[in-house]
């Protein structure tokens, strides 16, 4: 399949003439998709059951017409303000039991069966008008779940709600208080009405409470997106996508997917490098203009595990955003390079958000690829250099990653329940874990802990689970390649015990974690190897063999065979020369990249893509400074 660029466009802000006009450039430019509706509820629906389509069905056809493919958007991210008259208890209430009000968007309640069916209705009621329109080739159902914290909400449908889910998973409060462990501090319930969700307790609540409450949480996103994709299936052949967002762990997205066709998600690079990563001034500083090297290759490759291997980019970044603490704009080729990357990773479909720039409300300073009075931007003119290239190339197929991460949503929210440490962050870890293999030039396919079948990988890394299930546990005892687990995998049962016996309790593997420390920086304990462990350390009791350890003489990375178990949190250094010698020994061919140079591997090519704002050379290919080249493989 041969990828295909987009654009995100709103109809409903321009006056009718510009329709055409917008809709001949987009095509002239190159794209193909259009993604347009997500926020227009109360444009579709200006009063309760008194529609106004014939605008939607105008800008379909002019879009149609011009030979672009639409995806529309349920509206369902933005209820327009009638449906709170008829919904008061709607809005989501934060962690305090404030309502959130009406105002911007996402204010309501995944818990809210009310509104979940007038979602259900909006959505059928499109699908019924546009699900066989030739022009509308692809569905976005709501918009960017979990966005600004709306996933956790402590409303009286959210309280209901939590204590049915308890109820039926647990069958009686003696059960649940023995899973809970609540003889401790005489938390001890005598009916499930007494529950409520884990919110403003003295000090810190039951982590077994917090869990089930962020697996209820996460389970009311599924059940919201899985209504909607069901009123749509019976209605259109097109498939359906949600747009997820960067380091966004509040939901499971492998759950949600289950229920789409195609995962996407919305790539802001240079934001996500102020507002969600840790590294320090030094590394912002460098790539303050490019985003982190490593922050949208490894959502290209979770996401493409969400979507069973259909992914796009929704949303891709143009030029400066407005929601990040500081907004600069892009080096010259980066908006090249940010979608060839995707593309790369096996992207179907890259979009621009947005088309032209609002001149109004939230949003005047987020770039588009025009300017507000229609001029280009400067992200136009690198969208049609893609768009021509792209009309070069053969079709785009990834190829089989010889080594793999096991990724696990609910790990992330077990160890903010119970961090142990300040800066003990799931997310944090995994990414670490794949910056070290991505320096040394290697592709990375991303498991969910429901992979049974690991015999495609040579390699296989799980970092930070919180519990192994069953399943996973038996693909290990049969996997004939290297496997490293840890640190802090295993450590707990479902039910937030420590299980006995003591974790990790891997197949055929004689250790046991006797004690736990987190570090805080300048407490690291430096490695006989080079480099040191820091934020987590397990002391290890057992005979398994030692392959590093500190040199105090602790254990780090023990063996039993080809599995084995990192009991600490490598710096930088460690890192990479522990993942350069487990693929050694696993037969992976490794090469020590420039700073800021990445590699990615296709079934035909190879993709060099250098963040580094100056020119990098590896293999004899010099790689422009913000710029991205490839070379066919033999």
């Amino acid at each position: 399949m041969k990828p295909a660029l987009g654009v995100c466009y709103y109809p409903e802000h321009w006056p009718e003439e510009f329709w055409a006009e917008d809709a001949a450039l987009m095509a002239a430019t190159g794209l193909t998709w259009v993604r347009i509706g997500e926020f227009a509820w109360s444009r579709l629906e200006p009063q309760p059951g008194k529609f106004a389509f014939d605008w939607l069905d105008r800008a379909i056809k002019t879009l149609g017409n011009a030979g672009l493919k639409v995806v529309l958007g349920t509206p369902t991210a933005t209820p327009p303000r009638w449906m709170i008259e008829r919904h008061p208890d709607m809005l989501a209430v934060d962690a305090q039991g404030r309502p959130r009000k009406f105002g911007s968007r996402r204010h309501y309640c995944f818990s809210h069966l009310g509104y979940r069916e007038a979602s259900v209705r909006i959505a059928r009621i499109l699908g019924e008008r546009y699900g066989r329109n030739p022009h509308v080739q692809a569905w976005q159902i709501d918009n960017e779940y979990a966005c600004h914290d709306t996933t956790l909400s402590y409303s009286a449908a959210a309280v209901a709600g939590f204590r049915n889910w308890l109820a039926q998973r647990y069958q009686s409060p003696d059960a649940l208080n023995r899973a809970w462990g609540n003889v401790f501090w005489s938390m001890e319930y005598a009916d499930f009405s007494e529950i409520d969700p884990p919110a403003l307790t003295v000090t810190e609540p039951n982590p077994a409470h917090v869990m089930d409450w962020r697996r209820y949480s996460s389970d009311q996103v599924v059940a919201f997106n899985r209504a909607q994709a069901e009123a749509l299936r019976p209605l259109t052949d097109a498939p359906l996508i949600h747009n997820y967002m960067g380091r966004v762990l509040d939901f499971d997205h492998f759950d949600t997917g289950a229920d789409l066709d195609i995962a996407s998600w919305d790539s802001y690079p240079i934001g996500f490098l102020s507002d969600r990563l840790e590294d320090g001034p030094e590394h912002k500083r460098r790539y303050l203009r490019q985003g982190d090297p490593d922050m949208q290759a490894l959502h290209h490759d979770l996401y493409r595990a969400v979507g069973r291997g259909r992914w796009w980019v929704m949303e891709q970044q143009p030029g400066p955003v407005n929601w990040a603490p500081h907004n600069p704009a892009p080096l010259p080729g980066m908006v090249r390079l940010w979608a060839w990357e995707a593309i790369a990773h096996g992207a179907e479909a890259v979009c621009y958000f947005r088309w032209r720039q609002a001149p109004f409300a939230q949003e005047q300073m987020h770039a588009g690829l025009l300017l507000p009075d229609s001029a280009p931007a400067p992200g136009l003119a690198e969208a049609a250099q893609v768009a021509r290239e792209l009309a070069t190339m053969p079709d785009i197929k990834p190829t089989q990653a010889r080594v793999a991460i096991l990724f696990d949503y609910p790990s992330a929210w077990a160890w903010e329940a119970q961090p142990q440490g300040a800066d003990f962050d799931y997310f944090r870890l995994v990414s670490e874990v794949y910056r070290g293999l991505r320096k040394l030039g290697l592709n990375i396919d991303i498991l969910p802990l429901t992979c049974a079948d690991l015999s495609a990988y040579k390699l296989v890394l799980g970092p930070g689970l919180f519990t192994l299930p069953e399943r996973l546990v038996a693909a290990l005892s049969t996997y004939d390649g290297l496997a490293i687990l840890g640190p802090r995998t295993g450590t707990r049962t479902p039910d937030f015990a420590i299980p006995v016996p003591l974790p990790p309790a891997l197949p055929g593997f004689d250790t046991t974690i006797a004690l736990t420390e987190s570090l805080p920086n300048g407490a690291e304990e430096p490695l006989e190897a080079g480099g040191t462990v820091g934020r987590w350390l397990e002391r290890l009791e057992g005979t398994a063999e030692v392959v590093e350890r500190t040199r105090s003489g602790q254990p780090v990375l023990v063996r039993s065979g080809r599995l084995h178990y990192l009991a600490g949190w490598p710096d930088p250094e460690a890192m990479v020369r522990i993942l350069r010698n487990a693929c050694a020994e696993a037969g992976i061919v490794t090469t020590d990249l420039p700073d800021g140079l990445r590699i990615s591997d296709t079934a035909t090519h190879r993709f060099y893509i250098n963040y580094a704002p100056e020119p990098q050379s590896h293999d004899g290919v010099t790689v422009p400074a913000a710029g991205v080249t490839w070379t066919p493989l033999p």
